[in-house]
């Protein structure tokens, strides 16, 4: 190798030795900046579920307008005319329940269907006083509803609000004429087993 191309290798390592060195002294600097301007976080999409998922019922559908002796509050919000339930009746209803006190969902149904004075005592009263197709809120008192014990997601002396669709009821006679006409109608369908011959009485 010639003195001149030893010489220019020289000079090329020790230029990149230096650049090297000149590099690693900006990167600290460079960290520096980018910690002092940190980039804008991009927008969320609207369409983002939040997790974990957990309704809340703003204030102002929390309270109702009205109040029974028992202290049941209410709110018509649909009205509609016609008989009542009552507490033997079979009802079917739509239903959102939630706590009164942060406006937790804790129970929500479409279609169900229960005996009215099968559930809780402010509950029972509260789907009395409906009639079919309307649309009632119910704020219960702890008292009216699970008192001081908690119930799954339901705290110890917690105050309730429902809001509550009477889809239809039914009375416990038709309800028991309709069992008869579907067993009616299941033992007349080909393949059903006859119905058993009566037992002879027992002779004297």
């Amino acid at each position: 190798m010639s003195n001149t191309h030893y010489g220019l290798r020289r000079i090329a390592l020790s230029l990149s030795f230096a650049a090297s060195v000149a590099l690693g002294a900006a990167i600290p600097a460079l960290a520096e900046a980018q910690a002092a301007k940190p980039a804008p976080a991009p927008a969320p999409s609207a369409e983002i579920l939040p997790v974990p998922l957990n309704p809340v019922v703003p204030a102002a559908q929390r309270t109702c307008s009205a109040k029974t002796a028992s202290g049941l509050g209410t709110r018509l919000l649909k009205d509609a005319t016609g008989a009542k339930p009552g507490a033997s009746d079979y009802v079917l209803v739509n239903y959102i329940g939630y706590l009164a006190d942060n406006g937790t969902v804790f129970d929500q149904n479409a279609s169900q269907a229960f005996p009215a004075g099968g559930v809780i005592k402010g509950f029972s009263e509260g789907l009395q006083l409906m009639s079919k197709g309307s649309i009632w809120r119910f704020c219960i008192p702890a008292t009216l509803g699970y008192g001081d014990k908690a119930t799954g997601p339901i705290p110890a002396n917690a105050d309730l609000v429902f809001q509550v669709e009477l889809v239809d009821f039914k009375t416990e006679a038709e309800i028991a004429a309709m069992r008869a006409e579907v067993q009616k109608q299941a033992a007349q369908q080909p393949g059903a087993d006859p119905a058993a011959p009566a037992a002879d009485k027992p002779k004297n």
